[in-house]
C-alpha cells in the first residue's frame, strides 16, 4: 500500500466504519458532516495520484451521503448521469478499500458499472442518460409491482442534452413515480436561491401540505357547476407563486412537482427534504445547488481546470510541468493550427459541445471570441447546427471527442453527408484513450464514418501532417473527418507553410519487396520502427502511410499484388475498419493470391488502463507489429 494511502487512514475515524450504506443510518448529523470531510480527503488524495474527475465529485459528497442515508440502495435505484459524480457513491457502497485503484488497470472504474457493484444501477459515461434510464427502470418496477424508489441524478450541464428533455417529457406525461435530482453548480436557473425560496420549497414537499392540498382539490372538484372553476383559479395561483418564487416553472410545465432550489451542502436540509420527497407520488424534480470542487480551494477557484485532471500536487494544485523538449499534444497542435487558419479564413467557425478547453480551443476563443460557438452537451444539435452554417457559405469545424460523435450518427448522414455539405469534424481522442475506459475509447470512428457516402476520412501520422490535413479539409468541397489520438506528438519539425494533400493519395515512406505494411494514423511510426528492425534481420519492408481511410488510393491493390504479403495496422476496431476497407478493395480486384494479416482492436469493449499497456495487450504496439511482420517475412 502506498505511503500516502497509509497516512490517510489515521484521519478516517468514521469512514473506516462504513462498509455499506446501511452503516450510515445510525450516524448523527455531526458524524455525517465529519464523514463528508473524510470522503473529500480520500477523493483528493486518490485523484492527486491517479487522475480523474475531481471538481464534480467533490461537489456532491453531501448529496451522495443524503441519498444513501434516506433511501435503501441497492433495492432503491440511484442512477448517476455521466458518472463524474459517482466517487463518493463508490466509497460509501463497499469500495472504500479499493478506491486507491481508481482508474488503474484492473482497478475500479471511474464511472458506474453494473459489473462492478450491485449499487451501480446503470452503466454510463456519456451524459444525459440518467432520466431515460430511470424512467425505464421505474416503468419496469411498476409492471412488476415493485414499490422501490428510483432516483436519477443529473448535472446542470447534462440537462442541455436533448434526450434529457425527451425523458422529462415522457415522465411527466406518464405520471411516473420518478425522482430527478438536478445537481446545479453553474446554471443561471439558480439565481432565485434564498431563505424564502428554500422555506417554500421545503414546506410544499412536506406530507401534511401534500395531503391538505389533495383534500382541498377533491373538495372543490366535488362542488357542482362552480367547483372546477374555483379549482382552476386556485391551481393557477399556486403555480404562479411557485413560478415567481422558485425557478421551477419549466419543470412544472413538464408536469413535475418542483422542489428547490436547496443548498446542496446542508446535510440537515438535504435529509429533511429527501425524507419528505420519498413520500411523494408521481414525478418530482429536486433542484440542488452545489459548489464544484467543494472543500479543495484550487478546485473551487478553477473548477473547469479540475473537472478532469491528471495527477497533481495537493498542496499547490499544480500538475507536473511538461519538459520544454517534449512535443506538443495533438490537441495543442489542433488549437494552434485553428488560430493560424482562422487568421487566413474569416469564414472559419469552430463548434464545441461544452468542451472548448479539452478540445484545445482556448487560444482560438481568445483570438476570435465570436467564432467559437459552444452549444452545450448536445452533440446531435452541434452537427446539424454546423450543417446550417455551411449552407450559408461559412466554414464550420466541429471539434469533438471521437466517442461523443457517435451520438450524432444520424445527423452526420442526414444533415451533412446527404446534402454533401463542407463540414469538418476534428475528432480528438481517436483510438485508445486510457483510464476513462470503454465509454471513452474512440475505436469505432473509422468504421462508422467510412460507410457514409460523400464522407472523406483522414488520420495523420504525426502532428505536422495534422496541420496539413486541417488545411486540406477546409479547402475540400464536402464533409471531412480527421481523427487524431490522445497523445503527445511524435516530435517532427513543423512546416511553416501549409500544403494541400491530394485526396485519397497515400504516402510511400520506405521501399521493400518482402512485405507491405499499410498503416494509418498513430500506427504509422511504430510500423516504420518495425521496418528498421526487420531490415537488420535481412528483410525488406515497404511502409505506406495510407492517410485516407476513405477514399482509398486505387494503387493499393497493385502494391499488394506486387509484394504478395500485406500487414494492415490500425488503432480501430477490426470490424468494418481500415483493414476491412483494404480487404474489400483487394476482393473487388479479384486478388486472391495476397496473404493478408490485420492488427487492430478485437470485437470487444476495451477496459480502462494506461494507453501503452492497452496497446500492448491488444497487439497494436511496436513490438507486436515487429513480431507479426517477422512471421509474415519468414
Amino acid at each position: 500500500m502506498k505511503q500516502g494511502h497509509k497516512r490517510s487512514r489515521s484521519t478516517r475515524a468514521i469512514l473506516d466504519r462504513i462498509e455499506s450504506p446501511a452503516d450510515l443510518k445510525g450516524l448523527d448529523l455531526d458524524d455525517l458532516g465529519k464523514l463528508a470531510g473524510e470522503i473529500r480527503n480520500l477523493i483528493i488524495e486518490t485523484v492527486s495520484r491517479n487522475g480523474g474527475h475531481l471538481a464534480p465529485n467533490l461537489g456532491v459528497v453531501e448529496l451522495s451521503i443524503t441519498l444513501h442515508y434516506v433511501f435503501d440502495a441497492p433495492r432503491d435505484k440511484i442512477i448517476w448521469d455521466v458518472g463524474h459524480q459517482a466517487y463518493a457513491h463508490k466509497i460509501i457502497t463497499g469500495r472504500r478499500d479499493k478506491f486507491h485503484t481508481l482508474r488503474k488497470h484492473k482497478g475500479i472504474s471511474g464511472f458506474p458499472r453494473r459489473e462492478e457493484s450491485p449499487y451501480d444501477s446503470f452503466n454510463t459515461g456519456h451524459s444525459g442518460t440518467s432520466i431515460s434510464a430511470g424512467l425505464g427502470i421505474t416503468t419496469a418496477k411498476s409492471i412488476k409491482g415493485d414499490k422501490d424508489k428510483v432516483i436519477a441524478v443529473i448535472g446542470d450541464g447534462s440537462m442541455t442534452a436533448g434526450m434529457a428533455f425527451e425523458a422529462l417529457n415522457q415522465t411527466g406525461h406518464t405520471d411516473s413515480d420518478l425522482i430527478v435530482v438536478l445537481n446545479d453548480n453553474e446554471m443561471s436557473i439558480a439565481k432565485s436561491v434564498g431563505a424564502l425560496s428554500s422555506y417554500i420549497s421545503r414546506k410544499i414537499s412536506e406530507p401534511r401540505f401534500v395531503n391538505l392540498k389533495k383534500t382541498l382539490e377533491n373538495f372543490f372538484l366535488s362542488i357542482p357547476s362552480v367547483g372546477e372553476n374555483i379549482f382552476a383559479i386556485l391551481k393557477k395561483s399556486e403555480d404562479s407563486l411557485v413560478g415567481l418564487l422558485t425557478p421551477g416553472m419549466l419543470f412544472e410545465a413538464l408536469k413535475f412537482r418542483y422542489i428547490g432550489p436547496i443548498k446542496g451542502h446542508d446535510l440537515n436540509l438535504l435529509i429533511r427534504t429527501f425524507k419528505d420527497v420519498a413520500q411523494l407520488k408521481g414525478p418530482v424534480l429536486v433542484h440542488v445547488l452545489t459548489t464544484k470542487g467543494k472543500g479543495y480551494a484550487p478546485a473551487e477557484k478553477n473548477p473547469t481546470y479540475f473537472h478532469g485532471i491528471g495527477s497533481f500536487d495537493i498542496a499547490t494544485g499544480a500538475i507536473k510541468e511538461k519538459s520544454p523538449e517534449e512535443p506538443p499534444s495533438y490537441t495543442e497542435v489542433f488549437g494552434r493550427t485553428m488560430v493560424e487558419l482562422g487568421a487566413k479564413e474569416k469564414r472559419l467557425f469552430v463548434i464545441t459541445a461544452a468542451m472548448p478547453e479539452a478540445t484545445g480551443l482556448t487560444e482560438f476563443a481568445r483570438a476570435y471570441p465570436d467564432r467559437v460557438i459552444d452549444v452545450g452537451i448536445s452533440e446531435q444539435h452541434a452537427v446539424t447546427f454546423a450543417a446550417g452554417l455551411a449552407t450559408e457559405g461559412l466554414k464550420p469545424v466541429v471539434a469533438i471527442y471521437s466517442t461523443f460523435l457517435q451520438r450524432s450518427f444520424d445527423q452526420i448522414i442526414h444533415d451533412v453527408c446527404l446534402p454533401n455539405l463542407p463540414v469538418v469534424f476534428a475528432l480528438d481522442r481517436g483510438g485508445i484513450v486510457g483510464e476513462d475506459g470503454p465509454t471513452h475509447h474512440g475505436i469505432f470512428d473509422l468504421s462508422y464514418l467510412r460507410i457514409i457516402p460523400n464522407m472523406t476520412v483522414m488520420a495523420p501520422k504525426d502532428e505536422n501532417e495534422l496541420r496539413h490535413m486541417l488545411f486540406t479539409a477546409l479547402t475540400h468541397d464536402g464533409p471531412v473527418a480527421i481523427r487524431y489520438p490522445r497523445d503527445k506528438g511524435v516530435g517532427v519539425p513543423i512546416d511553416e507553410e501549409y500544403r494541400k494533400i491530394p485526396i485519397g493519395k497515400v504516402e510511400e515512406l520506405t521501399e521493400g519487396k518482402d512485405l507491405l505494411i499499410l498503416a494509418v494514423g498513430s500506427r504509422v511510426h511504430p510500423s516504420l520502427e518495425a521496418a528498421v528492425e526487420l531490415k537488420k534481420e535481412g528483410s525488406s519492408v515497404k511502409v505506406v502511410n495510407c492517410r485516407f481511410v476513405k477514399p482509398l488510393d486505387p494503387r493499393i491493390p497493385e502494391m499488394a499484388s506486387a509484394i504478395g504479403r500485406v500487414l494492415i495496422v490500425e488503432e480501430n476496431t477490426l470490424q468494418g475498419g481500415f483493414g476491412s476497407a483494404i480487404l474489400e478493395s483487394l476482393t473487388d480486384r479479384g486478388l486472391s493470391n495476397v496473404t493478408v494479416r490485420r492488427l487492430g482492436i478485437p470485437d470487444r469493449f476495451i477496459e480502462h488502463g494506461p494507453q501503452d499497456l492497452l496497446r500492448e495487450r491488444y497487439r497494436i504496439d511496436g513490438k507486436k507489429i515487429i513480431a507479426e511482420a517477422r512471421k509474415l517475412c519468414s
